[in-house]
């Protein structure tokens, strides 16, 4: 993957300063491609390319056009079938310039238009240009995997695989988003397309954008996840089939992630995921992958050693193992807050960005993922609760507000996702500072639906909490600031085999009941799994690490966490109420004491890391 940005000025032409404006955006994103860097300046466009180089090496520099030149693409991300669509585009009289992948999307656009978008298997984040129709395309692959965000400033169209690159831009403001800050205490993050940064939005999974030459914008989607209505007959399977047919496609995802002019390793925690994907990626590829990377920690307790010792020896792989200590995590919080553009609930994206730290060292740039598998295959224990409480009837009486909201967030009155939201409410304006209070209803991201409910009713629960898992948990959190964030901080691209289009789709056909059998989770994937991974792992209760919080951090008396909490600066800063930041101060500081996340909030994590990105980008 690789960083892009530019700007379409609305009326009027690019000036030759513009050249220097984007070259500042570009410079931005030189982490995520250190490789080397273009720009290319024409009529009132303007467009930034940081380079990675994985596939195409000696010619897959960009901006890249078609044969006229008509068009102009810059992509972050990778074309996985770009192979056989290059073919198919041949077979047709396009003529190619390079060996990079990503050029199959300019042909894709002359024979489809935009309509291609759904031929291409990837992960990707894309501008192109149409010189002809002085219109501009921006869209983001259907997993949303790869980062694009945006906004109009003075009568232009700024864009960027990260927001440092937009706030690059001369005068861009620099203000919160109060709704993208008050979803981060009620869901895992912020949901798209709203950012922590007003007026700046993320393009959502599988969505495009148009700009047209008379400068209006317009958002389309094009690709969503789709379950089949409850007691819909999909298909007539046995479970076998099931299983047989998931690792087939499983087997095609891994062959296609597999394609790289550079070597590749894998992600290895010791669980179930990640133990398929290292064992299909060294029996695929060989000695072209064999490094397998690993955080262990100090603690006895929640160390996977063996588990991740058992794989890397049946695999013959050589495993790359990181302790990963607490005091690493005050370290690098201000480092992760930089590159994850928004607060965080948890300091795991420290261990994270320590990981992909040890990948880079070892001059590998490519790295395979297990994640996914969970949202896809019912994977976390809320699966388990929700069956539970369907088959046992455990609808308690709701007070009527709690329904309200839970109706207008998920079209479910009984549908609980996290926490009690009339809680959550007491909870957050009691953290809030008063002037933030007096327009509480305002802000408040329960106003605001983050999914079209319309597309999970009449579902079975367990497709249900899979869909929100998946627009809510999955896009923004687990593979943006927690992946793509803390791998492209170090020049590392993650694929995510259980993330194909072909193989969520087929998922998405796949019977709740062979998902999760006897409430144990992830059923269908772990009988596919029996023939090459050891009953130990595969039979093991599914371990979730979380890393020490803000009380770690509070009770070690670290001199710039406690400034970020201090009185003066709460109260200046003006968003929480200095005494009860203070108050919980004296409670968290007490020895021993711990929260207990997920199933609690960690208060004052966000606190911090949101006075680390104030400090950052506002301040």
């Amino acid at each position: 993957m690789c960083g892009i940005c530019g700007f379409v000025k609305i009326h009027r032409q690019v000036e030759p300063e513009d050249t220097v404006i984007a070259r500042k955006m570009v410079q931005q994103l030189t982490h995520r491609g250190p490789d080397g860097y273009e720009v290319k300046t024409f009529d009132n466009v303007a467009l930034g390319f940081s380079r990675l180089g994985i596939i195409g090496l000696a010619n897959g520099m960009q901006p890249i056009s078609n044969e006229d030149e008509s068009l102009i693409l810059i992509c972050n991300g990778e074309v996985f079938n770009y192979i056989e669509l290059r073919q198919e585009l041949k077979q047709k009289g396009h003529v190619f310039k390079t060996d990079s992948d990503v050029e199959v999307i300019l042909h894709l656009f002359e024979e489809q238009g935009i309509d291609g978008l759904n031929q291409i298997n990837g992960q990707f984040a894309f501008a192109l240009y149409d010189k002809r129709h002085q219109q501009l395309y921006c869209a983001r692959d259907q997993m949303g995997i790869n980062p694009l965000y945006y906004t109009i400033f003075n009568d232009t169209f700024i864009f960027g695989s990260e927001i440092k690159a937009i706030l690059a831009y001369p005068g861009v403001p620099r203000q919160i988003d109060k709704t993208g800050l008050d979803q981060i205490f009620t869901f895992p993050g912020i949901v798209s397309p709203r950012t922590i940064f007003k007026n700046i939005q993320s393009l959502e999974n599988g969505h495009f954008l148009v700009l047209d030459k008379a400068g209006q914008l317009s958002d389309h989607e094009y690709w969503d996840l789709v379950f089949p209505e409850e007691n819909t007959t999909t298909s007539q399977l046995s479970e076998k089939e099931y299983a047989d047919r998931i690792e087939e496609l499983l087997d095609k995802s891994i062959r296609y992630r597999l394609r790289s002019d550079v070597p590749l390793g894998t992600y290895l925690s010791g669980g179930l995921d990640s133990s398929i994907i290292t064992t299909k990626v060294r029996a695929f590829a060989g000695d072209t992958s064999k490094h397998v990377f690993s955080i262990d920690f100090p603690d006895a307790q929640i160390s996977e050693t063996p588990f991740q010792e058992l794989i890397a020896q049946q695999t013959n792989s050589i495993l790359n193992k990181k302790t990963f200590y607490y005091e690493d995590i005050s370290e690098r919080l201000r480092t992760c807050i930089y590159h994850c553009e928004t607060p965080i609930k948890e300091t795991f994206n420290a261990a994270t960005h320590y990981l992909s730290e040890s990948v880079r060292n070892k001059g590998i740039k490519v790295i395979l993922s297990g994640q996914g598998a969970d949202e896809m295959f019912a994977g976390y224990v809320g699966y388990r609760f929700d069956k539970m409480r369907a088959m046992q009837g455990m609808e308690t009486p709701i007070d009527p507000v709690e329904a309200a909201i839970r109706m207008k967030m998920w079209g479910d009155p009984n549908f609980i996702y996290e926490r009690n939201f009339t809680e959550s409410i007491r909870s957050r304006r009691e953290l809030y500072s008063a002037e933030l209070n007096a327009c509480f209803d305002e802000f408040n991201c329960l106003q605001y639906p983050v999914i079209d409910t319309r597309k999970i009713q009449g579902r079975d629960i367990i497709n249900k909490r899979s869909y929100i898992d998946f627009k809510i948990r999955l896009i923004d959190h687990l593979l943006s600031d927690f992946g793509d964030r803390m791998a492209m901080a170090n020049s590392v691209e993650v694929r995510y085999p259980f993330l194909d289009k072909d193989l969520v789709e087929f998922a998405t056909s796949v019977p709740p009941g062979v998902k999760l059998k006897d409430f144990n989770e992830k059923h269908i994937l772990k009988e596919m799994a029996r023939k090459f991974v050891p009953a130990t792992i595969i039979d093991r209760e599914k371990f979730g690490f979380v890393a020490p919080g803000s009380p770690y951090l509070l009770q070690h008396n670290i001199e710039y966490i406690n400034d970020l909490l201090s009185f003066d600066r709460i109260k200046r800063q003006g968003f929480f109420d200095p005494f009860k930041i203070e108050e919980l101060k004296k409670i968290y500081k007490q020895e021993g004491y711990t929260v207990n996340v997920p199933f609690e909030t960690d208060y004052l994590i966000i606190v911090i890391t949101f006075g680390i990105l104030l400090e950052a980008f506002i301040e």
